[in-house]
């Protein structure tokens, strides 16, 4: 078991399902699955990486650089006795200093998360167990395997087992990213990126493929892209571009067509012939319990599978008519020939004749407001739950009452599928069947589903905003997050019809970041919105103004400062007060992270005086305001004034239940106390602003709060952690964009605290923890910035062990004891290379050579260990 399965053990638990479930999900034991919820944090993962060749010698580069930074290429290559080519080395000596130094351009990048995990289905997988060897041989092999075949003959479905069974082949675990939904193709390295999970970086001067090589340049890992062939042209680009810059990156894709690479090796997924019969058995049973094919119905199941050609969604689909037909009826009915809509059906021409038949009698045998459901649903983009087909898709002809009903028979019907997480209950829809339903629609029907899909989406996000300063705040978040595939849906059309549309949907949610949108997607918007002509003055000064402060958050002020000035400049012409007051707040931020705190003290004060003027204003507005000022008055050292600014926040906050803006607010008292060198507060406020954090992914607070608390430790005493916590942070920063916002003061903040904790560890040492820091994956870093110990565990004063998991420590401890990875084994019943995989991660957290060093790091730490 590795990383990657344990995230997807402990959501899908989380989600509700059984351990069986799991197990027959993931294809593991019961007992890996009892075993992997009893750990807090990821296992370590026991598997050899195999590397390129200059992988193989990065520790030695990495001991050289350590020793001697100031060491040429050339001359690493003579030391290590480098023979091949130089640019290798180059590459890989550059890629290694920028670990050590944490520059800016490179550094130690977290570990893919279980964001794009493999999907869930609610049926057995079934046969295909030679084209699963296939796959398996395939990948083993090449770089890059496209598995092709025609519409519902089951490509995503094979990919995805193929995920799971190969998770454990790729140190690095398999990620799956569903590309149906995506329908601009220039999106389509963000969506990799962000389904992978991990985390954004926005550089105006790099691209989404090149962060993201950064990211996995060393991981080995296999990524599967479902559905390409929508943005064929795209995903070869990309695919193209990740192949030529990594060496252990695989790729699976699925799509109609081939990308047609260098290397790519093609795996045609034909129809189903002797596992049809097994398909329908299985399928049937799940409609009619207790189903068995006998003598007695075996020839009719034959005919079945026979009509429809093998194609497993078109048996599934023909399954679900058996709750109110015998096999022999389902068999004749299908002989016969049915009505099969062709004439009706867009696109028709390059399906296959049988899927065309399975959907068409499908179609047929549904309730006329089923057919319209089924129809007017292939308008979403990413799924949607019911509020949402209620709001779209009601009308005279289906009245909102009957949508919950036909809802329930298309998923029946094997039409749409049903997904339910954290309470809530979504649907999808199959591509192929989406492709068919929105066939059915005339062109009025299809411009009429798009003006009132944008309604719908503008009223998501209108209510979002209106909402978002409550209780409700991490359901906004969550709903927001779960539609952003509609959202960008619906800017496409907004952007055709209604350019002021466009830009309130992407201006006035400016808390984006914390709902899932990249600071990059979020700029690209913005910039597509300005490129309208004919948008109102006022909605372009909202849209300037918002793009004004990503960019001044990120710290690109020399992008930002025209933006700013255009906004506050239309603002003030267009009498617009609310624009006018959020251009003010985003002008005086800039000039505080450039350190002219005059003039942006009397600007944000005009700001917040301006937002207190208006009689319904957003109470998210004006309290970010007040944040700024109180984080200008702390470095102005008027802590005193920064304070009531801070608590003001927090009543306010407080009050409502709301938690995004209260983070703020209390790792801004957290800032207070490191001012005032009260630094025992300063780590519980910031340890509690990271607390309310988790619950978002919000990519400029995070760091922020982990740099305050970083600083704090050092203060408080505890160089180690405070080094770890700064590695960590530099890390986050990178993902979102400049070093704390591009400000030179804040950086010089941040340096007083390192001489600090460097001066009391040593150079070695501080290094060490910062590397640490940079190479903890997210929930690792929040327990150990929390301080959340398993309990048993030996955790030193100055937590240099805090970083292992509760079982590593457990090794640590027999490691330090003298005992061999056999011993060990005995003692804790595990495997042998169990124990080999523990021994490499204590060493890599470490940053130890050999396993005689754990002895000495532990007893540094101020813990020990007997050999019985």
């Amino acid at each position: 078991m590795n990383a990657s399965e344990w995230g997807e053990i402990t959501r899908l638990r989380a989600d509700g399902m059984s351990i069986k479930g799991i197990a027959a999900h993931l294809g593991m034991s019961r007992n890996t699955v009892r075993r992997a919820l009893t750990f807090d944090v990821p296992p370590p993962d026991h598997r050899p990486r195999a590397g390129s060749a200059s992988d193989t010698d990065a520790p030695r580069i990495r001991a050289l650089l350590t020793a001697e930074p100031g060491l040429t290429v050339p001359e690493i290559g003579e030391r290590i006795g480098w023979s091949r080519s130089r640019a290798t080395l180059a590459r890989r000596v550059a890629h290694e200093r920028d670990l050590l130094t944490g520059d800016d351009d490179g550094g130690p990048a977290p570990r893919p998360g279980p964001t794009g995990s493999v999907p869930r289905f609610a049926t057995e997988f079934v046969g295909r167990s030679a084209e699963l060897r296939e796959l398996r041989d395939l990948l083993g092999s090449h770089r890059l395997v496209t598995l092709t075949g025609v519409g519902g003959v089951g490509k995503t479905r094979l990919a995805a087992q193929t995920a799971v069974e190969l998770n454990r082949a790729f140190a690095d675990g398999v990620r799956v990213v569903e590309l149906a939904s995506l329908r601009n193709p220039a999106l389509l390295p963000q969506a990799v990126f962000d389904n992978l999970g991990l985390g954004h970086r926005d550089r105006p001067d790099r691209s989404a493929v090149d962060t993201l090589v950064e990211h996995v340049r060393t991981r080995h890992l296999l990524i599967v892209l479902d559905n390409c062939e929508h943005v064929l042209e795209a995903a070869a680009r990309f695919v193209d571009d990740v192949l030529r810059a990594t060496s252990r990156v695989h790729f699976l894709a699925t799509s109609r067509e081939v990308l047609n690479l260098p290397g790519e090796r093609i795996s045609v997924l034909r129809p189903l012939s002797g596992d049809a019969v097994e398909l329908f058995e299985s399928r049937a049973r799940d409609i009619v319990p207790g189903f068995a094919i006998d003598e007695s119905n075996r020839e009719a199941v034959r005919r079945v599978c026979e009509r429809l050609d093998g194609l497993p969604l078109a048996i599934e689909l023909a399954c679900a008519r058996l709750r109110v037909l015998s096999v022999q009826e389902l068999a004749d009915r299908l002989t016969d020939g049915v009505d099969l809509l062709s004439s009706r059906g867009r696109g028709a021409a390059d399906r296959h004749g049988s899927l065309q038949t399975a959907m068409a009698w499908s179609y047929e045998l549904c309730t006329r407001p089923q057919q319209l459901l089924w129809a007017r649903v292939s308008i979403f983009a990413g799924g949607f739950d019911i509020r949402a087909a209620e709001s779209v898709c009601a009308d005279r002809a289906l009245p909102a009452a009957e949508v919950l009903d036909c809802l329930y028979d298309l998923v029946g019907k094997s039409v749409l599928q049903r997904e339910e997480s954290r309470g809530q209950v979504r649907f999808r829809i199959l591509e192929t069947i989406r492709e068919f339903g929105h066939g059915l629609l005339t062109d009025e029907e299809s411009e009429r589903l798009h003006e009132r899909h944008l309604g719908w989406a503008s009223g998501l996000v209108a209510e979002s905003v209106r909402t978002w300063f409550s209780g409700g705040q991490f359901a906004i978040s969550e709903r927001l997050r779960a539609n952003l595939a509609n959202v960008r849906k619906a800017l496409e059309t907004a952007l055709a019809v209604s350019s002021d549309a466009a830009a309130a949907l992407v201006s006035a949610p400016w808390f984006l970041w914390a709902c899932g949108l990249s600071a990059r997607e979020h700029a690209m918007w913005l910039g597509k919105v300005l490129e309208r002509e004919d948008l109102d003055p006022g909605r372009r000064a909202a849209v300037l103004g918002t793009l004004g402060l990503v960019r001044t958050m990120q710290g690109y002020q020399a992008a930002a400062d025209p933006v700013v000035a255009e906004a506050l400049e239309l603002a003030r012409r267009a009498g617009d007060r609310p624009a006018t007051a959020f251009a003010l707040d985003a002008q005086g931020l800039g000039l505080f992270f450039g350190g002219d705190h005059g003039p942006a003290h009397e600007l944000l004060t005009r700001s917040l005086a301006c937002y207190e003027s208006l009689p319904d204003v957003r109470e998210d507005l004006p309290c970010a305001v007040r944040v700024h000022l109180g984080l200008l008055l702390c470095f102005d050292g008027r802590t005193a004034e920064a304070a009531r600014y801070f608590d003001d926040v927090r009543g306010r906050c407080e009050q409502v239940g709301e938690r995004w803006m209260l983070s703020y607010a209390v790792v801004g008292q957290g800032l207070v106390a490191v001012v005032e060198e009260r630094f025992a507060d300063a780590v519980a406020l910031a340890r509690e602003s990271l607390a309310l954090k988790r619950d978002f992914e919000d990519a400029v607070g995070t760091p922020l709060a982990m740099d305050v608390l970083g600083w704090a430790e050092a203060g408080a005493g505890s160089a180690t952690r405070s080094a770890t916590l700064i590695g960590a942070a530099s890390v986050l920063w990178r993902a979102f964009g400049q070093q704390l916002y591009g400000s030179a003061q804040w950086m010089a903040r941040r340096e007083r605290f390192v001489l600090r904790a460097r001066s009391e560890l040593g150079n070695a040492a501080f290094d060490a923890a910062v590397r640490r820091g940079a190479a903890m994956t997210m929930t690792e870093l929040m327990d150990f910035a929390l301080d959340r110990q398993v309990a048993g565990g030996p955790v030193g004063d100055d937590g240099v062990t805090a970083v292992l998991s509760r079982r590593e420590r457990e090794v640590a401890g027999h490691l330090a004891a003298g005992r061999t990875n056999r011993e060990i084994a005995e003692v804790l019943v595990v495997s042998h290379r169990t124990v080999e995989g523990h021994v490499e991660h204590i060493l890599r957290k470490l940053n130890l050579r050999n396993r005689n060093q754990v002895a000495v790091a532990l007893l540094q730490a101020g813990t020990g260990a007997t050999r019985s």
